[in-house]
Formats: structure tokens, sequence, C-alpha cells
């Protein structure tokens, strides 16, 4: 199939898949949800995409009524039925049916699980991005990947509409993140990010990055930069499931980065590396 869908135990052609108008995604957005690549039949950091969804649904009291391993064994049924050899995979969790009310709906009441996969592939490592920001409005739980996105929406939106590639958010002068990606920078060969605390998603990718620097002798710094400090990196790496490890050239119409190539490059290479090699066929 090119497109697959799934909704509580029933898969179809995404175009054709409906949910209960109660379905509390649909009033409140009361759900967590995960995003990833797959190639070769191989689900790209999976575990770790896992265990960070059930963290954000421990940390707003949706019961997930499968294992991991379960969940796990769903998306790989799925993945087999997909005609495409490299897919993006996405799932959510939501707080169940129920007529509308604020708060949850009554004990028992089962979550309810979606699943879409289409073509998909990480982004390309040649091309640089250009920057837009805008101030970070959002809610104090950053770190919880739920489905209220309506900040983020309208950001990436401010994006596409400047021609750019992502919008960085700030509150005050501190960077926090992206609109769908995190925001890191180098600095004098240190690679420096927001700490992974409420105000940023723990990103996998930038996980990963971190990672990857220390087993190459980087140096990390986990702690917050300012947006001077953004403007005056030798770069600025943006990082996402997919786009993976993307330098920027301008915020704003302003030329930046583009002074630690051989770094960039380096850590394109490793993470490429990384997921060739867990996705090899």
């Amino acid at each position: 199939m090119k497109t697959l869908g799934y909704y509580n135990g029933k898969f179809g052609p995404l175009e054709e898949m409906t949910v209960p108008m109660n379905d509390r995604a649909c009033y409140f957005g009361d759900g967590v949800y995960e995003a990833t690549l797959a190639k070769n039949g191989k689900i790209f950091a999976l575990k770790e995409h896992l265990d960070r969804f059930f963290n954000s649904a421990g940390l707003i009291k949706i019961d997930v009524p499968y294992t991991k391993e379960e969940i796990a064994s769903i998306l790989y049924d799925m993945l087999a039925k997909m005609d495409d050899n490299e897919i993006f995979i996405y799932w959510q969790l939501t707080r169940g049916t129920g007529i509308r009310q604020h708060q949850f709906p009554e004990k028992g009441t089962k979550a309810n699980f979606w699943i879409f996969m289409k073509p998909g592939k990480h982004g390309s490592t040649d091309k640089r991005l250009k920057l837009t920001d805008m101030e970070d409005t959002r809610f104090m739980h950053c770190n919880i990947k739920t489905l209220n996105l309506l900040v983020n929406v309208m950001a990436a939106e401010k994006a596409e509409e400047a021609g750019c590639g992502e919008c960085v958010f700030h509150r005050g002068d501190i960077v926090t993140e992206c609109a769908h990606s995190n925001v890191s920078i180098i600095k004098d060969g240190v690679f420096k990010t927001h700490p992974a605390d409420h105000y940023i998603l723990p990103g996998i990718t930038r996980m990963h990055l971190i990672q990857l620097c220390k087993d190459n002798g980087i140096p990390v710094d986990e702690t917050p930069f300012t947006m001077q400090e953004l403007m005056d990196a030798d770069e600025v790496i943006v990082s996402s499931s997919t786009k993976f490890c993307a330098p920027a050239c301008e915020m704003n119409g302003t030329p930046i980065g583009g002074k630690a190539p051989e770094l960039v490059k380096l850590l394109q290479e490793k993470y490429i590396e990384k997921f060739e090699a867990e996705t090899k066929g």
C-alpha cells in the first residue's frame, strides 16, 4: 500500500480511515504522539521513541493499553504492508472517546491508538536552512510530546510564508527550540544545546547528536543560550527525526553559521552511518 492508517485495530488506506467525533483528540488535542522513519523494513530508533511515548503518556495520566512490545509488533505488521522502501511513521494515543467535558472521561475508558504511514525520507544533508524566529508563547510542559501544537503550527506557517525552513522559538532572549525541531549551536568547537527541561521536547535526534559529540571528542554544553549567541555561533544546527542534522545559513535574512563546516560534516556523516547501520536490509 502507498499509505496506511490504523485506528484501534482497524487498518485501511489513510484517505478511507475515519474516527469518532467524540475522540478527545477532536476537542482538546488530548493525547501524545511520536514519529520516526523506517528503511528496509527497519524502524529507526524505535526503542527511544517508545520510551518517550510512554513517558509523555504517563505525564498526562493516560494509561497505554499496550506494552512497548505490542506497539512495536503492530508497527512492524503495518510496515510490512507498505509498498515503498523508505517510510515515515506516526503514531498517537488519545485519552479515549466520550461526550465533551473538560475533566477526564469515566474510569475504564480505553485510550484510542492511531497510526499512519506514508512514503518518507530524511532531509538532505547538502542544503543549509534559512530561519526566522518568534516569541515562545507555548505552555510550560513542552517536554511532553502532546497533540497541542497550535503555536507550533503558527510558527511553521510563519517560516513557510517567509521562505524559511524553520522558526526558532525564544522566551525573551533565551532560545528554546524550533516549531518542530530542536536547535543547537557550535561555538569554539563546543556543541551547545538547551537543557532537556520543561521548555523543550527532549528530541531523540538531539540525544543522538549529543552522544555522537561525546563519542568523537566534541565537548557538549547543555545550558541555555541567547539569540545573540545563536547569531554569533560558528554553526547553528536544526535537528529532528526527519531533518537529522541540518545546518542553518540565515536568520531573518542575516547570514549565520558556516564557520565550522568540518564539524557539521562529521556529525552528519556519523548520524547517517548510525541510521544506515540500524536500518540495513
